[in-house]
């Protein structure tokens, strides 16, 4: 815990194989407890939520597919969101793609950030039949059915929507980030005595230049980032990368490079990035404007396009 300015109190930690960013401005006396609150949180979500322990819930419960496995409140949330999702972009949005993760050689969390890792995985075609899952409120238990899960796709913001509700109450303002997905309420810290500013975020360039390409007022908001700026490697000396397309059961082959969301929900803004990039240039324009979505994406090109309803949270774009 640390006290960043005269009215404002911050935390930074890691979690998630992310660093997760906590911010309060003008703390109430229960400022700090809730703070250490936060990454317990994420502590949990990671305990319960992650692939690459067989003893976590989401491994155990992906261990008995066709049997029910009690898991913790943590992981049932996130595999109901991960379904609701599923639905609600009619399976754009997919978490069954564990298999072929593993089959490119991505079993482990540490390395692959920094885009140096080479393995021998191959890409390994899977058709995926209709996703059932099964839930049962009454005992937090679930059946997953016969693909594995992985719940790295929303379990960031998850964990951020978590996160930012323990904070609600003990300041004027507040922050989660983790890894670029973030979440936040009130305005921003003050540059000036007595002038306020919103919460900002800088979209980086994805081609992987030192300087943002666009600032962005996420005040009262969630904004969540997907790209390929990181974690791409070596696969059998062919480059691959983590975000992968249901449809083909291997990594998008998409022309777009970067997209950020503003939303309501931090997880839900990280589940709309992941069906605009699989849509490429060619359909997110019709995907962002069915859903009102705040979306700024990037081609390979270079060529950064945003929505209508991003263009008013555009605080500065690089020309």
């Amino acid at each position: 815990m640390s006290t960043l300015t005269s009215n404002e109190i911050g935390h930074t930690f890691t979690a998630m194989a992310s660093t997760i960013t906590v911010r309060v401005i003008d703390p109430t006396a229960e400022a700090a407890a809730a703070i250490e609150m936060v990454e317990q949180t994420f502590r949990d979500v990671e305990r319960a939520c992650t692939r690459f322990d067989p003893s976590s819930d989401l491994m155990r419960a992906n261990a008995r597919p066709d049997e029910w496995t009690v898991v913790a409140p943590e992981c049932f949330e996130a595999l109901r969101l991960a379904h609701a999702a599923h639905v609600h972009t009619s399976g754009a949005f997919d978490p069954r793609v564990l298999r072929t993760l593993t089959s490119l050689g991505y079993d482990r969390s540490l390395g692959f950030a920094k885009g140096n890792v080479v393995t021998d995985g191959r890409i390994e075609k899977h058709a995926f039949a209709e996703w059932t899952p099964e839930f049962d409120v009454a005992t937090s238990g679930v059946r997953l059915g016969a693909d594995p899960i992985d719940l790295s796709g929303i379990g960031k913001g998850y964990a951020v929507r978590r996160g930012i509700g323990v904070l609600a109450g003990v300041g004027r303002a507040a922050l989660v980030e983790a890894g670029g997905d973030l979440a936040t309420y009130g305005c921003g810290p003050d540059r000036h005595p007595g002038e306020a500013r919103a919460w900002r975020a800088a979209v980086e360039d994805p081609h992987g230049g030192d300087a943002p390409i666009a600032i962005l007022d996420v005040s009262d908001m969630a904004a969540a980032t997907s790209s390929l700026r990181l974690r791409r490697w070596l696969a059998s000396g062919r480059e691959v990368h983590h975000i992968i397309d249901p449809r083909t059961s291997a990594p998008s082959t998409s022309d777009l490079v970067a997209v950020t969301v503003i939303a309501a929900d931090p997880a839900w803004a990280e589940i709309w990035t992941k069906a605009c990039f699989l849509e490429g240039s060619a359909g997110v324009d019709a995907l962002v404007e069915r859903e009102s979505l705040a979306a700024y994406w990037v081609d390979a090109q270079g060529h950064a396009r945003a929505s209508a309803a991003m263009r008013g949270r555009i605080l500065w774009e690089a020309s």
